[in-house]
């Protein structure tokens, strides 16, 4: 058993992970033929697995994604137009390491937002951080921003993300203030950070939606041409007899 001093510095230093592991050996069978090199390496194994676990939790609270969901669970059983081949390519997160973009595009229900998020989760499994946000909240929280004097900072948080969903795009017009606020935020992401655009709209009629056509030029740039894309297709994955557990 431990005495109460070596317990209470532990978690004064919150070596948490370690506590726990010395607790543990107790009931470790054969734990006293581990030499004392072998036994510390289990207590800081431990320490490092907790240190890492309570991170990811950190980056997947943060990253605030709508649905709890995972590559491995994507059902490519339906027929929706779904490219494992990229799917698997993407699941190691070199696009987020080379700041590319993914753009998601495709009919209401297909499964849109949950490939996105299941990227974004694995972003986070690998040690980035990621923000799911739809493109009205973002307009607005870039007025309220505004308002408040806070508009540089709030964009350089945004820059500093790894990953940024932007969820809804281009479901209404863009007017040229939100057109001049979304070309600083590609601006800044731009070969450097990975932003994954998920729309209802083909990538090739975003133009027309966006009242400055300059500006929207200037957008499309930077994206599309520094992009993967997922177009989905099929009946929607909300009617229960279309899917299974996953999406």
């Amino acid at each position: 058993m431990l005495n109460n001093p070596t317990t209470e510095k532990l978690r004064a230093m919150r070596l948490i992970g370690m506590l726990k592991a010395l607790e543990n050996q107790d009931t470790v069978p054969d734990v006293d033929k581990l030499s004392f090199s072998e036994r510390f390496g289990l207590i800081v194994d431990n320490e490092y697995t907790e240190r890492q676990n309570r991170a990811l939790s950190k980056r997947l609270i943060s990253a605030r994604l709508k649905q709890e969901a995972c590559l491995e669970d994507i059902n490519f059983k339906a027929v929706r137009n779904l490219d494992k081949r990229l799917l698997t390519q993407l699941a190691s997160c070199q696009w987020v390491q080379e700041g590319l973009a993914v753009l998601i595009t495709g009919k209401t229900g297909t499964g849109k937002t949950y490939v996105a998020c299941a990227l974004a989760n694995k972003a986070c499994r690998a040690g980035f951080t990621s923000l799911y946000v739809r493109a009205p909240r973002l307009f607005h929280d870039i007025t309220v921003s505004k308002i408040n004097n806070t508009y540089t900072k709030f964009l350089a948080r945004l820059a500093r993300l790894d990953v940024l969903l932007i969820d809804d795009f281009a479901l209404i017009p863009l007017s040229e203030e939100h057109c001049r606020d979304m070309l600083e935020i590609i601006d800044d992401r731009c070969n450097k950070k990975s932003t994954v655009i998920i729309s209802q709209l083909p990538v090739d009629t975003w133009h027309q939606t966006m009242i400055n056509a300059t500006l929207a030029d200037a957008i499309l740039d930077r994206v599309v041409n520094n992009s993967y894309r997922l177009n989905l297709t099929g009946p929607t994955m909300r009617d229960p007899k279309n899917t299974d557990k996953s999406e």
